[in-house]
């Protein structure tokens, strides 16, 4: 790897800064308000049927949660939810849209020595305003290269940021929290991948952990990575 890479792509969410964790808050927030009309698991349940459902046409991010929260409480109380109740779901989904940036432990330090051996690349799904504001809140905007928000990380996405970028998939390297979104498409492409956990995962990120690849990496930490390169 040490000699080959030359582009290095970092997720953002859970990767540079903390996200998940602000979404099970507001989750765990929509299931009491809807307590009366079903247990919270059983609501929460119900929104993710309601969010995979619905994954193609909002693709993911907070605007696409609030509206997923809306639908799912429309259909388990048979569109009799309260006015008041909506409102209260729309103040979630703003609370989330203006949670501070918490940059997760080694990120700054990582990005500083790499700046200048390697070509930095935010790769990450979500809503592009929101991620636009949250990369410019975190003070590392300059550190990039190029930023790609995506709609998916699937093979043909990576193929298209590859692309644009002129790089090889020999060359790159993707760094983040999701075997399922910035390891196995990458590998698929003949390129690296290091991943980093992250102590809480969507369930939709969710996959085995036991993988083995000649082009992968398990990583502790994102600082880590420095010394595989």
């Amino acid at each position: 790897m040490k000699n080959k890479i030359k582009s290095i792509a970092f997720d953002a969410d859970d990767t540079l800064w903390v996200n998940e964790p602000y979404f099970q808050e507001a989750e765990k927030q929509f299931c009491m308000l809807l307590e009366d009309y079903l247990p919270q698991h059983s609501v929460s349940q119900e929104l993710f049927k309601t969010e995979m459902k619905n994954l193609h046409l909002y693709g993911y991010g907070v605007k696409g949660f609030v509206l997923c929260m809306i639908e799912t409480a429309s259909r388990i109380s048979n569109a009799t939810v309260p006015v008041k109740l909506i409102d209260e779901i729309i103040t979630i989904g703003h609370d989330l849209l203006f949670k501070p940036i918490e940059l997760l432990s080694g990120v700054s330090d990582a990005l500083e020595q790499l700046k200048d051996d390697y070509r930095l690349i935010v790769a990450t799904k979500g809503d592009l305003l929101d991620q636009q504001r949250k990369l410019k809140n975190s003070g590392l905007e300059d550190y990039f290269h190029h930023i790609e928000i995506m709609s998916d990380k699937k093979v043909s996405d990576y193929q298209k940021l590859l692309k644009h970028l002129d790089c090889k998939p020999e060359n790159f390297l993707m760094l983040g929290n999701s075997i399922k979104s910035d390891i196995l498409p990458v590998l698929e492409l003949g390129g690296y991948a290091g991943h980093i956990p992250y102590y809480v995962t969507w369930a939709h990120e969710q996959h085995e952990p036991d993988l083995k690849h000649e082009n992968f990496v398990e990583l502790k930490s994102i600082d880590n990575i420095l010394s595989y390169l």
